[in-house]
């Protein structure tokens, strides 16, 4: 059996005496689509930058790539993750092309003197046709509408061809369709990228693609539970995660939610 993609063990982070993240253990499998939900203040985002390589814990241990986070050289397996966050904010007008470019120079603008091979161009035009956003290549970015910059944003992670796709809110400020298209584009993705872990943080369950099928309920920096993500997402452990009481439904592969008072 394969090492998962991510394995955290019982890390802690441990932030001015209070633990923000209290003895997690969670294991993503190679081409399983996890969801991380919680309230606001939960860890949600704490877990993420550890499962990306972005922070280390306090204590325990992170393993990516069957590697021990803090025995190696991070850049060593930047490339292997494609990081995606509403809060990409440009400085320079670049159009749709160059934003996904800068996906190989791991920078959000493009690097002074530098200009890709055809062959990277064609790649990114590539990932651009992947999600649906190819027509977008000569668009200026701040002439895109928010759900256009998140599809774009999806192929910049993935130019790279990464071993985990990291999305942290990605449906923050889309309005209902162009939310419904990106999930639709994160549903064709998984069809399309089989081998490919992805892990999703976000505080409503409406915003999670018929394609998952992992997910953690958190709360207070604690697992509440985690697994398959039919047996997580009940009306029960939802409550118990938000402290408040919550129906929970399922159906067409999408979950929905209110409250239960």
């Amino acid at each position: 059996m394969s090492a998962p993609t991510v394995s955290l063990r019982d890390v802690t982070v441990t932030r001015n005496s209070r633990n923000i993240v209290d003895h997690v253990s969670l294991d993503l499998g190679a081409g399983e689509r996890w969801a991380l939900i919680g309230p606001n203040g939960s860890g949600k985002s704490t877990i993420l930058k550890m499962a990306s390589s972005w922070m280390h814990p306090t204590s325990g241990h992170v393993f990516l790539f069957d590697r021990e986070l803090g025995q190696f050289d991070v850049t060593e397996i930047r490339k292997d993750i494609g990081f995606v966050t509403p809060a990409h904010d440009l400085q320079w007008p670049l159009d749709g092309l160059d934003v996904v470019l800068t996906g190989i120079t791991g920078t959000l603008e493009t690097p002074m003197r530098w200009e890709p091979s055809s062959a990277e161009s064609a790649r990114a035009l590539e990932a651009m046709r992947e999600v649906g956003v190819d027509h977008l290549a000569e668009t200026e970015w701040y002439v895109m509408s928010q759900g256009e910059r998140g599809r774009v944003l999806i192929a910049r992670a993935l130019i790279l061809q990464p071993k985990l796709l990291v999305l942290d809110e990605p449906m923050t400020g889309l309005d209902l369709t162009a939310r419904e298209q990106l999930l639709d584009t994160l549903d064709d993705l998984s069809r399309v990228e089989k081998a490919l872990t992805s892990v999703l943080v976000t505080h409503h369950i409406e915003e999670l693609p018929a394609s998952t099928t992992h997910a953690a309920l958190i709360s207070h920096g604690r697992i509440v539970a985690a697994g398959s993500a039919v047996d997580v997402l009940t009306s029960a452990n939802v409550s118990a995660a938000f402290e408040h009481p919550i129906e929970v439904t399922f159906a067409h592969g999408r979950w929905a939610a209110r409250s239960n008072r």
